[in-house]
């Protein structure tokens, strides 16, 4: 049976699906770092909504790719985390 990075590996040798994959990796990034901070502290999306004062509905749509946040919304969620939001551009990497 193949794991999912077996199935990832073998799709990425499509440059069709490879340059797909690459166009949408930064909100991949973004929704990544919004659940692992979130889960990294034992928090509900729930408990993160009272805390923020952002819609647990609102932060469901972040999570699961629906909703592009702003910036303020990034710093709201840093701060009922306790974190500061750092954003950085970095050279990209030469295939």
């Amino acid at each position: 049976m193949k794991t999912l990075n077996d199935m990832l590996s073998d799709q990425l040798k499509d440059d069709g699906f490879r340059r797909e994959y690459e166009a949408i990796q930064p909100e991949l990034d973004v929704i990544r770092a919004i659940v692992d901070a979130r889960t990294s502290q034992n928090l509900t999306q729930k408990e993160l909504a009272e805390r923020t004062g952002i819609n647990q509905a609102d932060i469901s749509k972040l999570e699961n790719g629906t909703r592009n946040p702003s910036v303020n919304l990034l710093k709201r969620l840093a701060d009922g985390m306790g974190m500061a939001l750092r954003i950085e551009f970095v050279p990209k990497q030469q295939i």
